[in-house]
């Protein structure tokens, strides 16, 4: 059998929680959650995202060497490093969201149907003249923020981000690459999102935001349905539904599209789902742990940028309330070894490039191999077939090569 290299600092921790609400295999998805998130609105969004220049679909790998170090049947890793030239999967969320919310405004200005404009009549240049006058903004931890400017450059409005103090610079960079403004917010994730709210709200400005509360729902659930786009194409690339899925969370956009789409997709026969977190931004193992939406409080500082969340969206929570069925809060230590391990991989694997969010499923299955109690709680097998998202890869190129010791260029020419 394969080794796994001995990488985790020893007093690396992790715990899990099973979800006392989850719903049973045979429950179907039903009327209250299509109110949320509905295959008809998940194939619009990919009709209309798979039509634009640049689309294809990301590769789903196969990791037998690492299955079977790791005591797994199966282990598979959609990597969405490549997905329009954005290094994450979040160019599918934000900039669907942003083409809509300017179909809209071209529709009520010019009194059109809805129906009667895609992406391809806002590329056209025939409502420069709109479109132009329109501001878009959000807060972002890095990822969300670079797809909202992407989207904004590619449609032709502006965009102002709102970064918290500790998004490093090149995910400032990034962002600022596509002709944003980037501003910086004293203060966490959630600060940062209050801020762009006040903002906008002052400024005539439309926020493009992941993350819903009370009043603001269309356009993150627009994201949402974004991101479904993922779950089809895994949904093409299997034969069979894997047994668990590893969905990182941060407000939990993503893993309630990918819960959702799952949901729907399969029915009974539908993934464990388990939703992973770093330990100090752990707000839906917290809220699944209590049955109601609990809020973190304080920096929530990790290497896991993107995950820096300390409050579950109304909209995923609503899916993830009985959708998951169970979550993991894992050291920072286990993403940076996870990072190191895609990047070095067992013999006949691919090499991976991940970024620190992108590794975080395999950091709770290196978790798992640390704290061997946790594997009951995630009903985790030798004849498990693990899925994991890659959100990631090297959004900071300077972190990557600092956390892995060369470029992800190198990683990838080895």
């Amino acid at each position: 059998m394969p080794t796994l290299p001995s990488s985790i600092e020893a007093g690396a921790q992790a715990r899990a929680v099973s979800n006392p609400r989850a719903a049973a295999p045979a429950e179907p998805y039903g009327e209250a959650r299509s109110q949320v998130m509905s295959a008809p609105r998940f194939a619009a969004a990919l009709a209309e995202i798979s039509s634009w220049p640049g689309y294809a679909r990301t590769p789903l790998v196969a990791l037998p060497g690492l299955a079977s170090a790791l005591g797994l049947a199966q282990l598979h890793y959609k990597d969405e490093r490549g997905r329009f030239g954005l290094r994450s999967f979040k160019a599918l969320g934000g900039a669907y969201a942003v083409s809509n919310v300017l179909r809209r405004k071209v529709a009520a200005a010019k009194g059109l149907p809805l129906a009667s404009l895609g992406s391809a009549d806002l590329l056209s240049g025939a409502h420069d003249d709109l479109i132009r006058g329109e501001t878009v903004t959000c807060a972002t931890d890095g990822n969300h923020g670079r797809s909202v400017a992407w989207g904004a450059r590619l449609f032709g409005c502006r965009c102002v981000i709102y970064v918290h103090e500790t998004v490093s610079q090149g995910r400032r960079d990034a962002i600022a690459q596509y002709g944003a403004q980037v501003v910086e917010v004293k203060g966490n994730y959630d600060d940062a999102v209050r801020h762009a709210a006040q903002q906008a709200a002052a400024n005539g400005w439309t926020v493009v935001s992941d993350t819903s509360y009370p009043g603001y729902r269309d356009i993150p659930s627009d994201v949402m349905h974004g991101y479904g786009v993922m779950a089809a194409e895994i949904g093409a690339q299997t034969p069979e539904p894997p047994t668990h899925v590893f969905v990182q969370a941060g407000v939990g956009a993503l893993a309630a599209a990918i819960c959702a789409d799952f949901w729907i997709r399969w029915g009974e026969r539908r993934p464990q789902f388990v939703v992973v977190e770093p330990l100090a931004a752990d707000c839906v193992y917290r809220s699944l742990e209590k049955g109601e939406q609990v809020a973190v409080q304080g920096s929530l500082e990790t290497v896991m940028a993107g995950l820096a969340c300390g409050e579950v969206s109304d909209l995923a929570w609503a899916i993830l309330r009985e959708g998951a069925n169970s979550a993991i809060a894992v050291d920072d230590r286990y993403a940076l070894a996870g990072m190191r391990l895609f990047a070095n991989p067992l013999a006949g694997d691919t090499p991976i490039v991940s970024g620190e969010t992108g590794a975080s499923g395999l950091a709770a299955l290196l978790a798992v191999r640390d704290h061997p109690a946790l594997a009951a709680t995630l009903k985790l097998d030798a004849s498990s077939r693990v899925l994991l998202l890659g959100s990631e890869g090297d959004t900071d190129p300077a972190i990557y090569r600092e956390v892995v010791g060369r470029s992800a260029d190198a990683v990838l020419a080895a």
